[in-house]
């Protein structure tokens, strides 16, 4: 048998897929940053993480990739897609960009994708589930309560109590993650 007669069939590189998770994640990093200011809950999780604290969440090996950080004031920062330099010590990775597509298209919640073995975590566990948390009360500020509600674990209480809150807090997080400020 001649295995040279064989031509080695190289896996595609899935743009269309990696492009529609570069932008979730872009959105997602500045959504971040903008609920940090808005959420009292999202920043009361960024006021407990250490001084300096990143992580990136991303797709495991070339990504795309999201780094947030806290500031020196206790606030998110969105600090771009690219890890190169940068001292990150939560590093949160989806096995593949199909499990990936699974999370941002909301077939699947961050948690139950957690249960199926889909995230490799590298570093503090309890800094990944502060992260976690704050990544389902993004989801709830920035999607219809139909799709949150597949995205998340549980549906915050606090969102069906207070339209006012969720609608008047869904507006300015809107607005500056369109300004990114």
């Amino acid at each position: 048998m001649n295995y040279d007669s064989y031509p080695e069939i190289k896996p595609g590189r899935k743009t269309i897929k990696r492009i529609y998770i570069a932008v979730m994640l872009f959105v997602v990093g500045r959504a971040i940053q903008a609920a940090c200011r808005v959420d009292e809950t999202v920043k009361k999780e960024f006021k407990n993480l250490k001084d300096g604290f990143a992580f990136a969440l991303g797709v495991h090996p070339h990504g795309p990739w999201m780094i947030v950080g806290r500031d020196a004031k206790g606030r998110a920062r969105y600090l771009g897609w690219n890890p190169e330099g940068k001292r990150i010590p939560l590093t949160m990775s989806i096995k593949s960009v199909e499990s990936a597509i699974l999370v941002f298209t909301f077939q699947e919640s961050t948690s139950v994708a957690f249960a199926r073995n889909r995230f490799v975590v590298d570093g503090d566990l309890i800094d990944a589930l502060a992260v976690v948390r704050v990544l389902d009360l993004v989801e709830v500020y920035l999607l219809p309560k139909l799709i949150a509600s597949l995205a998340v674990k549980r549906y915050p209480k606090w969102s069906e109590l207070s339209p006012v809150r969720k609608h008047v807090g869904r507006i300015v997080i809107y607005t500056r993650t369109l300004l990114g400020f």
